[in-house]
């Protein structure tokens, strides 16, 4: 059996963020191969949102499965409900910015067999979820200052850092702010 696995993320904005996308691939639950990568970021211009990621990892686990001749009986799970749902029918497709990314992701899947797409919380897809916050980290080094100047005001503050060091909490580089509550809750409780 062959499982994929994807995540797409859009940080520390969204829309506007560094849009980026990770994906796994096992086969009988050995890794066959793992990604992650940058899609765009509103700070060179592009237009990115979560939505816009997601779909680009689901494309790239699907050019990967397509690349290693694996062609059947494959499970993808990812957390984006809009994602699973509008391939699987359930949801329309609305937005004239996914359209293309949507014909895209079924053109691809008409190339494989036996494909069941399956949303999971996204506490089951976590290595997915690294992979796309990895590619974010690796982005936001990559343009450093520029970077931190563009995003600043969706960054965690220093008193936030401080309030979780204060904690004990080790919190990753470039944290969103919008994250900031989110989490020192479920740490306090």
């Amino acid at each position: 059996m062959i499982k994929g696995y994807f995540d797409g993320l859009c940080e520390p904005v969204n829309p506007g963020g560094v849009a980026t996308y990770g994906y796994i691939i096992y086969r009988n639950g050995m890794e066959v191969a793992r990604c992650c990568g940058i899609i765009g970021a509103g700070m060179l211009g592009d237009y990115t949102s979560n939505n816009i990621a997601e779909y680009h990892a689901l494309i790239k686990l699907l050019e990967k499965l397509i690349e290693l001749g694996i062609k059947e009986d494959i499970e993808i799970y990812g957390d984006s409900q809009l994602v699973i749902n509008q391939i699987n029918g359930v949801y329309r497709v609305r937005s004239e910015r996914i359209k293309p990314l949507y014909e895209k992701a079924l053109e691809l899947l008409k190339m494989l067999q036996n494909v069941k797409l399956i949303w999971i919380p996204r506490e089951m897809n976590r290595e997915a979820d690294g992979l796309s916050y990895k590619a974010y980290i690796e982005f936001m080094n990559r343009y450093g200052e520029a970077a931190l100047r563009y995003y600043r005001r969706h960054l965690l503050t220093e008193k936030q850092n401080k309030a979780f060091r204060k904690l004990g909490i080790e919190i990753a580089p470039y944290m969103p702010r919008r994250h900031f509550w989110r989490i020192y809750i479920e740490q306090k409780l």
